[in-house]
């Protein structure tokens, strides 16, 4: 289906359902501001974006999107989702550091809906089931980070230029540019809106594989 933006645009979403889909893209924010209600935080975010076995007209996959708090907390989205897609909670040990990488080109269910304002959202991830097939990807696999050590500035110009926005506003980019002595110069603006997220209840089906790689 085809949504026209206020803007003139038009884009191409999938329609509301369940999809067999594959994590292509983990991506760092670093530190962001959030005001709800006149309320300021100040939580540290990604980005995690999936390949859908669903084409577009065009013949490419769609690809989906949704923000988290990179928390463990036994109350964050992320290991919400997380324990929904690998099927089992973390252990004390893994708690205390978890690779994001080990998503990357993993499988799973996702079950997109609309939000309040009628856009497509990631409402759930889950296990996927045995003897489901995901196509291989067709987009490049992208792990972007803002820790020290990780910094790929080549792997910062990749991204599209509202990720580049958001991330450009946190503190630990700031820090990664002054390490490599450059000037900040301003990322060209575009529409790129965080969804919002919705708990999900793991399925206890049998017919569910135990291999899932993280």
């Amino acid at each position: 289906m085809l949504i026209k933006d206020t803007g003139g645009g038009d884009y191409e979403y999938p329609e509301v359902g369940t999809y067999i889909a594959t994590c292509r893209q983990i991506i760092d924010l670093g530190t962001q501001e959030n005001d709800y209600q006149g309320a300021k935080t100040y939580p540290h975010q990604i980005l995690m974006g999936w390949e859908l076995n669903e084409n577009m007209s065009d013949g490419r996959p769609f690809v989906v999107s949704k923000f988290y708090t990179a928390s463990l907390n036994e109350k964050a989205n992320f290991r919400k989702d997380l324990i929904s897609w690998r099927g089992r909670d973390f252990t004390q040990e893994e708690l205390g550091g978890f690779d994001p990488r080990k998503i990357l080109g993993a499988p799973c269910l996702l079950t997109l809906t609309t939000n309040e304002k009628g856009k497509i959202k990631v409402s759930t991830v889950a296990k996927i089931v045995k003897g489901m097939e995901p196509p291989p990807l067709v987009n490049p696999k992208v792990y972007f980070s803002l820790q020290h050590g990780e910094y790929d500035h080549q792997q910062f110009e990749a991204l599209s230029e509202g990720i580049k926005k958001i991330i450009m506003q946190s503190p630990e980019w700031q820090a990664r540019q002054a390490e490599l002595g450059m000037a900040h110069q301003p990322a060209e603006s575009d529409e790129f809106a965080p969804t919002t997220q919705a708990p999900y209840v793991p399925p206890t089906d049998d017919d569910f594989p135990d291999d899932i790689p993280f």
